[in-house]
């Protein structure tokens, strides 16, 4: 048990920091008088005095929801750390929020009865032929509708726990994908940088392709041996350093279809030119064929391919160069691409040949863009790497018409 104590009255009255001795003394000593005491002793003074030094110190901030003395850290929450939803409230402290739960569920148990019932229609053959596709169309939507709002499901696909096995949770990340603006972005740079239609006709692209380069390296020379660069994942159509290009990017896709199906992945450069046409060529910097993905069987692609990665080189006194990855999906999805044991030629790559001799589909798959200018790791690239000497291009001379001229001596 604990003992009540009754708490010591204050009686040394509240004053301002910029208060001096001589008015603490008459406000004491008029505190004083009204609490009945007949003289004031100086050690009263004395406290008032340290109570002014105490006053004109900082003060502390009392640790709160505003200030709070160890700043929240959110745990890593992911497949291999799992979470589970819990409720931001307990039950009972908002009524309203409980009924809105409730709510959901039971549309959620009565969407599923209904499923359940179409599915023993399909399964027990009372669902007339010409209606089956239709019908398992239908139980599709259902099962999707009876858990796509319920708070545990929103809240693992939102934070990275989606089981990919079920159709919800694919339908969900599908839509963030197409509708928070990764997939518009995309589509925004493929076109305005004129991917389409220099290289394909159209692109829809169907998977999720990410890209993860080293971070760029710092401006200091001195910081440059010693910072250690990370991976950060880059936006779409931006411009990289070669030395962050020199080796090979990390690719992460999310696949929506949950059979396995065969891609292929090219990474290829437009912008090459070509002297003898006076135009321009594309260049095979990567293929990598019979990749399988599915919605199972995504994330990070495997490192073995079958031409080489050449790192990105733009030729000095070119424009920005343009490096295009494609993953295309093969039209039968269980045939492998049968291609040459070597590398094939990269210059005079024509991407809408190979893929209508490969039988590759250029709708659906997946698809992303950085740009690239001239720097010295360019030069450095031509130098180790390709082994060759580095071509120059730039502006033909004006033609200077006092040639003739200027061979005459002006004063004979």
């Amino acid at each position: 048990m604990f003992a009540l104590c009754r708490l010591r009255a204050i009686t040394v009255p509240l004053t301002r920091a910029n208060s001096t001795l001589e008015s603490l003394s008459s406000v004491t000593s008029s505190t004083a008088l009204l609490t009945g005491s007949s003289t004031t002793s100086d050690t009263s003074i004395s406290a008032a005095g340290a109570e002014l030094v105490s006053t004109s110190l900082p003060r502390r901030r009392t640790p709160g929801r505003r200030n709070p003395k160890y700043p929240p850290i959110r745990p890593s929450i992911n497949l291999e750390r799992p979470r589970e939803w819990n409720p931001p409230v307990a039950p009972g402290v908002i009524p309203a929020f409980d009924e809105a739960v409730a709510y959901i569920r039971a549309d959620a148990a009565a969407v599923q009865a209904e499923a359940d019932i179409l599915r023993s229609s399909i399964e027990n053959g009372q669902v007339p032929t010409e209606g089956i596709e239709d019908a398992k169309e239908r139980l599709d939507v259902l099962e999707v509708m009876a858990q796509v709002n319920l708070p545990e499901v929103r809240w693992k696909a939102a934070n990275g726990m989606a089981d990919m096995n079920q159709k919800v949770y694919r339908h969900l990340i599908e839509q963030r994908w197409r509708s928070e603006g990764a997939l518009d972005l995309l589509m925004e740079r493929l076109y305005q940088m004129h991917v389409v239609p220099d290289i394909l006709p159209s692109l829809q692209p169907t998977v999720d392709l990410r890209v993860v380069f080293p971070e760029a390296p710092p401006k200091n020379v001195v910081l440059r041996a010693r910072a250690k660069r990370k991976l950060m994942p880059v936006e779409a159509g931006v411009f990289l350093v070669n030395e962050q290009t020199r080796r090979p990017p990390k690719l992460y896709t999310t696949v929506f279809h949950p059979e396995p199906r065969l891609y292929t992945l090219l990474l290829v450069d437009p912008d090459v030119p070509d002297d003898e046409n006076q135009a321009f060529r594309t260049f095979l910097h990567w293929l990598q064929p019979n990749i399988m993905l599915s919605a199972t069987r995504a994330g990070l692609l495997p490192p073995a391919s079958h031409t080489p990665y050449m790192p990105p080189h733009p030729a000095r006194g070119t424009p920005y160069h343009r490096y295009v990855l494609l993953l295309l999906p093969h039209e039968d999805p269980d045939a492998k691409l049968s291609l040459p044991p070597g590398p094939l030629e990269r210059n005079d790559f024509d991407v809408r040949s190979f893929a209508r001799e490969h039988a590759l589909r250029t709708s659906g798959g997946g698809a992303f863009m950085w740009r690239a200018v001239w720097d010295e790791e360019s030069s450095r690239i031509w130098r180790e790497v390709i082994k060759t000497s580095e071509p120059r291009y730039g502006y033909p001379r004006k033609p200077d018409h006092y040639t003739a001229l200027k061979e005459v001596k002006k004063y004979t």
